[in-house]
């Protein structure tokens, strides 16, 4: 597999696939922190997670759109503006999921897998009917544009150092948010103890719904970012749910570390695969990789201690 190059040669295949994984990285990283918020507080299967992932995808397909042909001069900074929207619709549409449907199927796993595979479907096809079966892209500010040579051999592209940089600062909030402030202490206790939590004072309906809506806007602005590096479809959305699922049990439910590194661990594994194998056997290998740890320690690379 290696012989065929030369050691420089190979160095430089290493690194761009190590860069190309990087921007995977992001993308599953954004897409697995809102699930592990769902699925670490309220045990939700979320199987519509990449339909609201594309939702966001699809806002900034509208309003790159809007901005080229409305507002031409300012077109450079429409992507903020798309993240913006795109989060804010998708919360949205989570909190209100989660009142119509979910907050019915508490502590009923399976009910809520099937519930939301349901509610993708229907998703799938209103995307179908709105925006037609093909597959559109969007249109890049000029900044977003290029890349940076490194080497001779190596190019950065701008829009990947543009989506780390976004995941990075979203994955530094939630934290924040998280473990240093009143509501992140407030999720947590919900999680280590609900009827406790109540009992104190907790509204806990209303973090559950909260924690909803904020897991599905951190997937619209993954499906912001997910617009830098592949076209927007309707079933788009399906291609990286299995991953993310994938991303999120092997890093432990609970742990946003143990997200992040696992979302490292899955992403530049099946980069640099895919170089010298197809598609589909990166994957093999991978989740083969993933269960033998997971045999080994199924809580997962890093797990929260809960009081039992």
């Amino acid at each position: 597999m290696f012989a065929d190059y030369t050691t420089t040669e190979l160095l430089s295949i290493f690194a761009m696939q190590g860069f190309a994984g990087l921007i995977l990285f992001s993308v599953f990283v954004l897409m697995a922190l809102g699930l592990a918020i769902i699925f670490g507080q309220m045990g939700v299967i979320n199987m519509a997670h990449g339909e609201f992932m594309i939702l966001g995808a699809y806002i900034t397909y509208i309003t790159s759109n809007l901005f080229s042909e409305y507002m031409p001069g300012l077109f450079s900074m429409y992507f903020f503006i798309a993240m913006i929207i795109a989060f804010f619709a998708t919360a949205a549409l989570g909190a209100l999921v989660e009142w119509s449907l979910i907050r019915h199927l508490y502590k009923r796993p399976l009910d809520t897998l099937l519930a939301t595979w349901g509610l993708s479907l229907i998703l799938q096809q209103i995307y179908r009917t709105v925006f037609g079966a093909r597959e559109v892209g969007v249109t890049l500010p000029d900044w977003l544009m290029g890349s940076i040579p490194l080497t001779d051999m190596i190019d950065i592209p701008i829009n990947g150092l543009f989506v780390m940089g976004l995941t990075v600062l979203i994955s530094v909030s939630i934290y924040l948010l998280m473990f240093r402030s009143r509501w992140g202490s407030q999720v947590r206790a919900v999680v280590q103890n609900r009827p406790m939590a109540s009992a104190v004072g907790i509204n806990t309906e209303k973090t559950d719904r909260v924690t909803f809506a904020l897991g599905c806007g951190i997937a619209g602005v993954a499906g912001s970012a997910f617009t830098m590096v592949g076209s927007t479809g309707p079933t788009a959305g399906q291609l990286y749910i299995v991953d993310t699922f994938l991303v999120v049990v092997f890093g432990g439910a609970q742990s946003l570390l143990g997200t992040i590194a696992s979302a490292f661990t899955i992403s530049q594994s099946q980069s640099t695969m895919e170089f010298f194998l197809s598609g589909s056997m990166a994957k093999v290998l991978t989740l083969l990789f993933v269960v033998g740890i997971l045999m080994i320690r199924p809580q997962g690379l890093f797990a929260m201690k809960i009081r039992r």
